[in-house]
């Protein structure tokens, strides 16, 4: 299975928390993902499964990823009240704060925030379609999601997702070894 973080955003090259915030690519991030074309051009995939979001759905069509299906699963974190705010931020209010360790604070109702579990809960949904796929997958979306995704494919509680850097433009491929999940690739860039 291959993942594609979507390119850099204004926010992700700021450090802002960006869940349900649709935000387009930057030049650079469109640039990103047009990197990524020759890599995805070298395969077939037989389920294309992209987040709703603008930024991955950009990112899925510049690297050649035209015929996909939208995965509602497939949304970054819901950060609720630390949306669009940046980690040094948050601290000056909750010194030592750690996304992995302490969750988010509730939101509004269109931000209500999720815990580890609730977005762990969406990528094992995303994990089961893949493996019940025939053939190749792809999978675009964010960075905190992947690697929570990462770490239920491997088995882990979601907040192992901590150990799985993922910069933005990046591919990543998870797959088996001796019927065993393993990460095939980690945070290339292209």
């Amino acid at each position: 299975m291959m993942l594609l973080r979507h390119g850099e955003t204004d926010w992700s090259r700021s450090g802002r928390h960006t869940g349900r915030t649709d935000l387009p690519l930057t030049p650079n991030g469109e640039d990103q993902a047009r990197a990524l074309a020759p890599l995805v051009k070298a395969r077939s995939f037989d389920l294309v499964l992209v987040s709703p979001a603008a930024r991955a759905r950009r990112t899925a069509e510049l690297a050649g990823l035209a015929d996909y299906e939208v995965d509602q699963d497939l949304w970054e974190w819901d950060y609720g009240g630390y949306e669009g705010i940046t980690t040094p931020t948050i601290r000056e209010s909750r010194p030592g704060w750690y996304l992995w360790r302490d969750g988010v604070v509730p939101g509004d109702a269109a931000h209500p925030g999720e815990s580890a579990e609730q977005v762990a809960a969406r990528a094992d949904r995303v994990i089961a379609r893949a493996r019940a796929a025939e053939g190749q997958v792809a999978l675009v979306a964010h960075g905190h999601f992947l690697r929570v995704l990462t770490a239920r494919w491997l088995g882990l509680p979601p907040q192992d997702g901590r150990f799985f850097r993922l910069d933005t433009g990046t591919y990543s491929r998870l797959g088996f070894e001796h019927a065993e999940p393993v990460i095939l690739n980690w945070n290339a860039p292209v």
